[in-house]
């Protein structure tokens, strides 16, 4: 399927593993321009060096409060369709060992980043009539996660800014829209399985096996398969959603508006 995603240019925040370098990879693969977002260079050139014409590398921790006004900066003149805003989550654990420091922190690193971020893009958007925003978060927004109540807490909060901005752009041909991924093969996975095999006293594989049996499919998630969806809400064809959390989550998410 053809996306029309040829010479468009997107940002990937987050762009060195996981579902971001999957969404780069994915994009590139539709003939579109990245700008791929991350603190990790030495990934970022080894995709530069796929694509040395449509993948321009960035440095850059997108957490901080000067990120925004340098993305403005690196993108120019460039005419931006859209964005996938992604990043790490916070530390697992439950609320009796999260400390008032680290939920402080967590507001930072899992909400207000991307509130400063938003306020920045979206007159960018709305001045070229057409914007397509991807936020990845998690399968917590739809069902909480165990030893996860940073996540479990701010990502909902997440949801509630994306639902009612949501509201205000939707006449401007802006879409903005949630990807809440359940259990897949990625680096974040593998600090769950530790975690989860610290506070069991299980090994990390029995560990794994347990994520593995919750999403009822015998299997974990292929972030190839969730770049495929991301890259559908960035393209054209994707106009008449927005405002939704999708979770791609296997059979993890219990309930009837899953």
């Amino acid at each position: 399927m053809d996306l029309d995603l040829k010479n468009n240019w997107f940002v990937v925040l987050g762009a060195s593993s996981g579902f971001g370098k999957a969404i780069s990879l994915r994009l590139l693969d539709e003939n579109a321009n990245v700008i791929g977002v991350s603190r990790r260079t030495e990934i970022l050139a080894k995709i530069t060096n796929l694509n040395t014409d449509r993948f321009i590398p960035v440095k850059a921790d997108v957490t901080l409060p000067e990120f925004p006004d340098q993305l403005i900066k690196t993108i120019g003149n460039l005419q931006i369709h859209g964005i996938v805003i992604n990043a790490g989550g916070p530390p697992a654990g439950g609320f009796t060992e999260t400390s008032p420091e680290l939920w402080q922190d967590a507001f930072q690193k899992v909400l207000f980043w991307k509130v400063n971020l938003l306020h920045k893009l979206i007159p960018v958007f709305a001045e070229a009539g057409y914007g397509r925003i991807v936020l990845i978060e998690s399968v917590s927004v739809k069902q909480p996660v165990k030893q996860l109540v940073l996540s479990n807490s701010f990502r909902a909060a997440v949801a509630g800014m994306v639902r009612t901005l949501a509201d205000e752009v939707a006449g401007r041909g802006i879409t903005i829209n949630i990807l809440a991924p359940g259990y897949h093969e990625t680096d974040a996975m593998k600090r769950l399985f530790v975690k989860r095999a610290e506070s069991s006293g299980k090994s990390i594989e029995d560990a794994r096996d347990e994520f593995i049996i919750e999403t009822g499919t015998g299997k974990l998630g292929d972030p190839a398969q969730f770049a495929e969806l991301a890259s559908w809400l960035l393209a054209p064809s994707s106009a008449f959603v927005t405002g939704q959390v999708i979770s791609v989550a296997g059979n993890l998410v219990k309930g009837i508006m899953g």
